[in-house]
């Protein structure tokens, strides 16, 4: 009679790496501190990096923030740099994009936060945009519109056109709720346009959207690719760059290092694997790494400063 491997149930593993990554993640003192807000004119493209995948991005007239998340912690794992900016001192936000249902990603409380920053300056409250599947979780917070996408649909929304791209992911809220999508997003404008990947590993899909969409910008994710087996769903610093040069973009933003504790690599290691790559490709000049709060600054006549 052949011994049976016993295998940890998938939830148990789950759980002690949660676990681990928790413990970690109250080690060292948060670090990084706020700046104000620098709003930009009427008809350029400001990106400012708010810290992990959270950003704000000023766009044909409009403030729309994607996958906001100020919190502090996501339940018990604490965030080691603090958000660039404070909830307090944002502009009027007219729309908010969220990528998946993960909670780095999809932070209720913050959510909450900004729609009452909204509302008590301008008395309406931001739309929100959201992979099909996740409506339920943003229905009852207070947005004034909820619309859902899948793959490849695009929707005309506050002067912007917003599509959702593929990737590589998932989208359960918890373990069990894989009914819910994923997926980025490029949001155009008459004169600009961004690409924000969400949460994916490389997949040959990023080709495709550089070819149907063009993107002048790229927000591309570095961090939590080790173990190894972590690269199903999320890049490496180079294939972050693959993706890049096969989107064709003008400009290439990381996120997704430097604020939580998801992976086992050095929380430093992302951004020096990612500048190495880029200089061995001689791309220097297409990558911008901004500081939480750092906003880029691209002019109606496609100038970067």
């Amino acid at each position: 009679m052949r011994n049976r491997v016993r295998h940890k149930p998938f939830v148990m593993t789950k759980l002690q790496q949660l676990w681990r990554l928790v413990r970690e993640s109250h080690e060292q003192p948060m670090t990084g501190s706020p700046r104000p807000v620098e709003l930009v004119k009427s008809h350029d493209l400001g990106v400012t990096f708010i810290g992990h995948s959270s950003f704000l991005l000023q766009i044909g007239e409009r403030k729309v923030l994607i996958d906001p998340v100020f919190a502090k912690r996501l339940v018990v794992l604490r965030r080691q740099r603090r958000p660039g900016l404070l909830v307090a001192e944002l502009p009027p936000i007219d729309l908010v994009l969220l990528t998946h249902a993960h909670m780095d990603h999809l932070n209720v409380s913050s959510l909450r936060r900004v729609i009452r920053v909204t509302r008590r300056l301008t008395g309406k409250t931001p739309e929100v945009v959201v992979p099909k599947g996740v409506e339920d979780l943003v229905s009852r917070l207070g947005f004034s519109q909820v619309h859902g996408l899948a793959w490849w649909e695009k929707i005309d929304v506050q002067g912007l056109r917003v599509t959702m791209t593929p990737c590589q992911h998932w989208g359960a809220r918890m373990f069990r709720d894989t009914h819910r999508g994923y997926g980025g997003y490029v949001i155009e404008s008459a004169d600009h346009s961004v690409y924000h990947s969400g949460d994916t590993a490389y997949f040959d899909g990023f080709r495709e959207i550089g070819a149907r969409l063009k993107p002048q910008v790229a927000l591309l994710p570095i961090g939590a690719y080790f173990p190894d087996s972590y690269r199903t769903v999320h890049t490496s610093p180079e294939e972050a760059v693959r993706a890049f040069i096969e989107l064709g973009a003008d400009q290439m933003v990381p996120m997704h290092y430097g604020t939580f504790r998801l992976g086992r690599e050095p929380m430093d290691e992302p951004l020096k694997r990612l500048k190495a790559e880029a200089a061995r490709l001689g791309i220097n000049g297409q990558l911008k790494v901004l500081g939480e709060g750092e906003t880029m600054h691209l002019c109606a006549a496609s100038s970067i400063r």
